[in-house]
């Protein structure tokens, strides 16, 4: 399973850095995403990074903004989000892909986390 953390309560502007961990065995192969859903709305693509965390992708709503990095000796996925504004307030979820490719479609994640609740305040 994934363990999402590190989300807050952070003024708009601020920055928060999201981590998620796994198991060797649920990611070290895969391409890795962060999808995030705010009240009322549908999921939403943020950003993901394939298997070697040599080929990332960000949505147009976060992209110079947002970096998503990866430490496979360490099982780990993060999420560095500067310059936050009120429209990030989210649950963020990190997931793990079918594939050693992430992808912008939800349906492309097998694996999901429990998701860590960022909230910005204006």
């Amino acid at each position: 399973q994934l363990q999402a953390s590190g989300g807050g309560l952070v003024q708009a502007g601020g920055s928060l850095r999201l981590s998620c961990a796994a198991s060797k065995r649920t990611f070290s192969n895969n391409g890795v995403g962060w999808i995030r859903q705010a009240p009322g709305k549908e999921r939403e693509f943020v950003a993901c990074i394939n298997w070697r965390g040599g080929t990332t992708l960000y949505a147009d709503s976060v992209k110079g903004r947002f970096t998503i990095s990866r430490d496979n000796a360490k099982n780990a996925v993060y999420l560095e989000m500067n310059s936050l504004k009120p429209e990030d307030t989210a649950l963020y979820y990190c997931a793990a892909a079918r594939t050693a490719y992430g992808s912008r479609f939800a349906g492309e994640y097998h694996y999901w986390g429990q998701g860590t609740l960022v909230t910005v305040s204006s």
